[in-house]
């Protein structure tokens, strides 16, 4: 009798999800470690962006632990965690915007010689994140929604540097403010992106058969449910 063993897809998918396991634990350990880099830097040069991008990291790092959990199991567990994904990203940018606010109200200027240094410490390990995510980036669910979160981290890098040099040319607050409003829009955009997607495939599956599931979950490199 046919299975999927037999016409090698089981192989495939296993090979796939191999892949997708060593490129998620060292995304995870890069973030895990620019979390404490930023917030440390952050919290010493009261940088606002510095701290957003901290936390950014810590929500990544959760982001692919809820990715490492769901490699070997269904779409539908793929779709949940994305779902979950969808959430975090949502609160977080919630929370920049209100960070964004709190400086607005209590101006306190930014160290941006820290700023930049760390900054760029944290494009560069978000670069080696964003290109071994990108050749996973239209496996699954579950392997897009990440590499959205690198993607995400790039721009958000790249701002809190244009914050320190506008810092320290204007010799203002704003341009930590505008860059900590703009890390919130890009995110709550991604959030409800991610969230819409992860819906519509959790619905999905409920009006098809149980051999167009398993022909589904096969592409998308899950586990037949």
């Amino acid at each position: 009798m046919t299975n999927c063993c037999e016409d090698k897809s089981c192989e495939i998918v296993a090979l796939r999800a191999a892949n997708h396991g060593r490129v998620l634990w060292i995304v995870l350990m890069i973030n895990v470690a620019m979390f404490f880099v930023e917030g440390w830097a952050g919290l010493l040069a009261h940088s606002t962006s510095l701290l957003a991008d901290a936390l950014d990291m810590f929500g990544d790092a959760l982001v692919y632990g809820f990715s490492l959990f769901v490699l070997a199991r269904s779409a539908r567990w793929q779709a949940g965690a994305a779902l979950a994904k969808g959430s975090f990203m949502l609160a977080f940018g919630l929370g920049v915007l209100g960070e964004a606010a709190y400086k607005a109200l209590h101006p306190i200027m930014p160290g941006v010689e820290t700023m930049g240094t760390i900054g760029g410490v944290a494009l560069a390990a978000n670069l080696v994140c964003f290109f071994l995510l990108y050749r996973h980036r239209g496996d699954n669910l579950n392997m897009r929604s990440t590499w959205l979160c690198s993607r995400n981290d790039l721009i958000a890098n790249v701002s809190v540097l244009l914050a320190a040099a506008g810092s320290y040319l204007l010799a203002s607050r704003w341009p930590d403010i505008v860059v900590g409003s703009l890390i919130a829009s890009l995110f709550l955009s991604s959030a409800f992106s991610v969230l819409r997607q992860s819906i519509r495939a959790l619905r999905a599956p409920s009006t098809l058969s149980p051999q167009i599931m398993r022909s589904v979950t096969v592409r998308r490199g899950g586990t037949a449910p």
